[in-house]
């Protein structure tokens, strides 16, 4: 919804509300991705019970410290591959190379991920390219107003692809943990109230709005206009939903991050943040070994201590690692009154204005005047000025 809050073309809070119904639906509509991440991630053959239990913790705690730490520093890095970097982190260590599929991680991860971008940047910088040509001789009330209404329908597709996604990512974490917990098997199906669980997750996650992330991607990159945004947001959306129909877990955040850096570059004129599109590329980098480090030493704490205590130490430790950039974020607070405030200004406490110093400016000495014979002993007065 970033691109639409931008323009204008929806109110900031309408847009989440909006977002998140969408992503709820969408994620009754689909459960190939979460097969993906619950089978083809993390080998399964002899393991079980609470070595399992304890690797999809670590695995989770990774994930969910390094996407907060983006989210405080408004870079829109991938949640998918933050979960995938925690879960390969603890399987690593638990169970060695042979833990992770790494035949799966490659081609429905590392592949999709490198593809995604790039294909969705340009796609979306030919559409928006096409869309000014024909649209060039349209008055620009006109347009505004026709491409505004056309962003509220494509970023309403966005949504759906994305519960049809991202909630699916969860759901496959959960399914591991049913199988370790003996609930259910590899081969089972995963169950109505976990799909359901998910998609009510997505949806109040949604609608509290990342509003940091979602001023980066809105304001950060390009100043987008409605048919960019339009052309952005239809790119994304064919992307997603293909994806998911083909049971690849690709990045929401990847695919509209490259749509809207597409569309810059396809609008005449259009100006690019390079600056601020190379530090996402860094966070891209990053994101899947920092989250399998981070679960990599929450599964060594959890081992560490052992049984249900060194679980609860963990656990302890990402909510107070949580509050703390919590509180961090309070300090500059983004929220729907100031997701829009021009880039260049930003968004942190304008700096007080020095203090003005008092200064004491001493005058010339006035030029000399004969006196009467009765004053000349005593000297003129040197005149002084006070301060301000």
């Amino acid at each position: 919804m970033a691109t639409s809050i931008a323009t204008g073309a929806l109110k900031p809070k309408v847009a989440v509300t909006l977002s998140a119904v969408l992503n709820l639906i969408g994620a009754f509509l689909s459960v190939a991705v979460a097969a993906t991440v619950a089978k083809g991630i993390v080998n399964l053959e002899g393991v079980g019970g609470q070595d399992l239990l304890r690797i999809v913790l670590a695995g989770l705690v990774g994930a969910i410290l390094w996407n907060v730490l983006t989210w405080l520093l408004g870079i829109p890095s991938s949640s998918s591959h933050a979960l995938f970097g925690g879960l390969i982190g603890a399987a690593l260590v638990a169970l060695g190379t042979s833990g992770v599929l790494w035949n799966g991680v490659v081609a429905k991860i590392v592949f999709p991920a490198l593809l995604a971008p790039v294909v969705a940047g340009v796609v979306a910088g030919i559409g928006s390219w096409v869309v000014h040509r024909i649209v060039a001789t349209v008055p620009e009330s006109t347009q505004e107003k026709g491409f505004r209404w056309g962003q509220v329908g494509s970023a309403s597709l966005v949504s759906l692809a994305h519960g049809t996604n991202d909630a699916q990512k969860t759901m496959g974490v959960i399914f591991l943990a049913l199988v370790a917990h003996g609930s259910v098997t590899a081969d089972d199906t995963i169950p109505f109230w976990v799909i359901a669980a998910c998609a009510i997750a997505i949806g109040l996650g949604t609608y509290l709005g990342g509003w940091r992330v979602i001023r980066t991607l809105g304001k950060g990159l390009v100043e987008i206009s409605p048919a960019q945004g339009m052309a952005a947001e239809t790119s994304s959306a064919a992307i997603i939903l293909t994806s998911s129909s083909l049971g690849l877990p690709l990045s929401t955040t990847h695919v509209a991050t490259g749509s809207i850096l597409g569309s810059g570059v396809g609008r005449p004129g259009a100006q690019v943040r390079w600056g601020v599109a190379g530090r996402m590329g860094v966070a891209w980098l990053v994101t899947l070994p920092a989250a399998a480090a981070m679960g990599a030493v929450a599964w060594g704490i959890a081992h560490l201590i052992g049984g249900a205590t060194g679980m609860l130490v963990v656990f302890a430790i990402l909510v107070a690692g949580c509050f703390a950039m919590w509180l961090r974020s309070r300090r500059a607070p983004v929220n729907p009154d100031n997701v829009n405030a021009d880039w260049e200004e930003g968004l942190e406490p304008a700096a007080q204005p020095a203090e003005k110093l008092a200064t004491v400016t001493v005058l010339d000495e006035a030029p000399e005047v004969p006196l009467p014979a009765e004053d000349a002993a005593e000297p003129a007065p040197r005149r002084v000025a006070t301060p301000a």
